[in-house]
């Protein structure tokens, strides 16, 4: 489906509702994958004051993505996000597009299926204000202009699979 499909669609054209609710379950509790673009490596980079291959080896893990290698966040012992502390997200300022992007996903915006769906786990879905079709097309574009990344590609990195 084309991105050009997507903002014409009559299931979000008039716009979708979305408060987050801060109940934490899209950072915390169940396992996940928050998969990285170069630009959200070299952004967390920047925010934690190291380069973009300690933020690789200390902060993230190669993960088998239907065959293709992602590099992704890891997760605490208990599911947590590596970078949830107790007052919250703790790179909040310089979170991954992925994160950023919530709930505004291709996936969960495609039909009123896919939105119903996410909206199980996420009680922000279908509260608060109105999201314009403008704002859900802008994340899109968005996560398309960054893609995912592998492990190993960040500058001065190893060439294989990060560690956990």
């Amino acid at each position: 489906m084309e991105l050009s499909d997507l903002t014409t669609s009559p299931f979000y054209a008039d716009g979708l509702r979305f408060d987050c609710t801060r109940c934490q379950r899209c950072c915390r509790i169940e396992p996940g994958f928050v998969f990285l673009s170069r630009q959200d490596l070299a952004r967390l980079a920047t925010h934690l004051g190291v380069s973009e291959a300690e933020v690789e080896s200390e902060y993230c893990r190669s993960v088998d993505a239907g065959g293709v290698p992602r590099l992704s966040l890891k997760e605490q012992a208990n599911y947590d996000c590596v970078f949830w502390r107790d007052a919250g997200c703790s790179v909040y300022e310089a979170r991954p597009t992925q994160c950023q992007s919530f709930p505004f996903w291709s996936a969960n915006v495609e039909s009123a299926d896919g939105w119903q769906a996410v909206g199980e786990s996420c009680p922000g879905v279908d509260r608060g204000p109105l999201r314009s079709a403008m704002e859900i097309a802008y994340w899109l574009r968005r996560r398309e202009a960054e893609p995912f990344t592998a492990p190993g590609r960040a500058p001065g990195g190893a060439t294989g699979p990060a560690r956990r």
